[in-house]
């Protein structure tokens, strides 16, 4: 991820976006999911294109195996 490769804590990228260290920790372990602002706002601090920092993956429907 790029925090890491910056060598930024989470507490830091955290108080750059404006949310808690816990929002960073669950957005990288993948059970949270950004509103549109906080992933512009993690985009721009990276100064990146948003698809650089997150992938849409379609999630689906429990039952269609």
């Amino acid at each position: 991820m790029q925090r890491a490769e910056r060598r930024w804590s989470q507490k830091h990228l955290a108080d750059l976006v404006g949310v808690s260290r816990q929002t960073i920790l669950s957005l990288e372990a993948n059970r949270y999911n950004p509103s549109l602002v906080l992933a512009f706002r993690i985009a721009e601090v990276f100064e990146v294109g948003i698809e650089d920092v997150f992938q849409y993956l379609p999630q689906q429907p429990k039952g269609d195996e």
